[in-house]
């Protein structure tokens, strides 16, 4: 079943980046990107976590890169971008939730008895937190990539957003990993 729904999610990928002829708005390379690389992280067998931070900035691109076309074209209200950017993650990552499902908890002590607010196991989906972690990078990579350029006096390396993108993603995703197996492992 998950082979088959990871099937056609890449062949829906494939079509969509054949048909769309331009695209003068959030890196379709980092959106097409992003979602060829969640696939493949499923296939490698890696953590919920680590797929929910690749389609999380799938979904999150996908939106920004739609909402940018679509202002072209009609500007229906002011924020108009980052709400279907927002919706696009929502509608990405929730539906995907159900085979991705992978609960995890982390143990606060920091204060007053068990049961406080800072004193307390809590309980989170890896894949929704995956998620939220890829939306972030995703978000913070252009100001990375502006930086980096800023520090070069202007100059850019050729594919520097989509490079740094991916590189934040891949060490977010890989830090992860091997953070689980360390933990598991001893």
């Amino acid at each position: 079943m998950l082979k088959k729904t990871l099937s056609l999610f890449g062949i829906a990928l494939a079509v969509n980046g054949v048909l769309i002829k331009t695209a003068a708005a959030h890196c379709p390379l980092c959106t097409i990107g992003a979602g060829t690389v969640a696939i493949g992280a499923a296939w490698l067998g890696l953590s919920a976590f680590s797929i929910g931070i690749f389609l999380g900035a799938f979904g999150l691109a996908m939106g920004l890169w739609m909402g940018k076309l679509l202002k072209k074209k009609v500007n229906l209200f002011r924020h108009q971008t980052p709400a279907i950017g927002i919706f696009s993650f929502i509608a990405t990552i929730l539906p995907l939730k159900q085979l991705f499902f992978d609960n995890g908890s982390i143990y606060i002590s920091l204060s007053g008895d068990y049961g406080s607010w800072l004193n307390r196991t809590y309980y989170f989906d890896k894949f929704i937190a995956g998620g939220i972690v890829g939306g972030i990078i995703l978000l913070i990579s252009p100001y990375l990539s502006r930086s980096l350029s800023v520090a070069r006096k202007g100059k850019m390396l050729p594919y520097q957003g989509i490079i740094l993108n991916f590189l934040l993603l891949i060490i977010a995703s890989l830090s992860f990993e091997i953070l689980r197996w360390t933990i598991f492992s001893s």
